[in-house]
C-alpha cells in the first residue's frame, strides 16, 4: 500500500471515528500532495510525500514555538497533536548514534579535514538520511565532529 493509499485509508477511518483534529491534518496533507502534483504534472511518489510530509511537520513545529512565545497555549497544543498525527506517516528515524557513525565514516570516505569541508559531508550525508533524520541534528554533528578535527 502506497503512502497515499494510507492517507486516504486514514482519512475514512478518521471520518468514521469522527475524529476532526486527524481528519484535518490529513486533509489539508492531502490537499497539499495535490497542489504539487498539479504544480508538478505527475504524480508524487512516496519519498516526495515523505519530504512534503517532512516539510509540514517543519512549519507546525515553528508555529508551536511561535504560538508559545506568544502565550497562545491551546493553538500550540493543537500544533503539537498534528505535528504527532504527521509522524506517523514518517520512516523511522534514525538514532544519534547511527547518525554519528555514519556521518564519522562519510567524513573519513570524502577526506574532509575541518569545517571547511562541511558542505561536501552535508552533500554525502543529507541524500542518505533523507526523511529519516532532520537536517538541523546532521549539521550540528557533522560541525561538532568536523570542529574536533580541525
Amino acid at each position: 500500500m502506497s503512502l497515499k493509499e494510507k492517507l486516504l485509508s486514514d482519512m475514512k477511518g478518521a471520518m468514521k471515528q469522527r475524529d476532526t483534529l486527524r481528519l484535518n491534518t490529513i486533509r489539508s496533507i492531502n490537499s497539499e500532495i495535490k497542489n504539487q502534483e498539479i504544480s508538478l504534472r505527475e504524480t508524487l511518489g512516496d519519498e516526495q510525500i515523505i519530504s512534503l510530509i517532512a516539510s509540514q511537520i517543519k512549519k507546525r513545529k515553528e508555529a508551536a514555538a511561535l504560538f508559545e512565545k506568544g502565550g497562545r497555549a491551546d493553538l500550540c497544543e493543537k500544533e503539537k497533536q498534528e505535528v504527532t498525527i504527521l509522524e506517523t506517516y514518517m520512516p523511522a528515524q534514525a538514532s544519534e548514534e547511527d547518525l554519528r557513525g555514519r556521518i564519522e565514516a562519510i567524513i573519513g570516505e570524502v577526506g574532509a579535514k575541518g569545517p571547511a569541508d562541511m558542505g561536501k559531508v552535508m552533500k554525502a550525508v543529507v541524500p542518505e538520511f533523507k526523511g529519516r533524520a532532520d537536517n538541523a541534528l546532521i549539521k550540528n554533528i557533522v560541525n561538532e565532529i568536523l570542529g574536533r578535527a580541525s
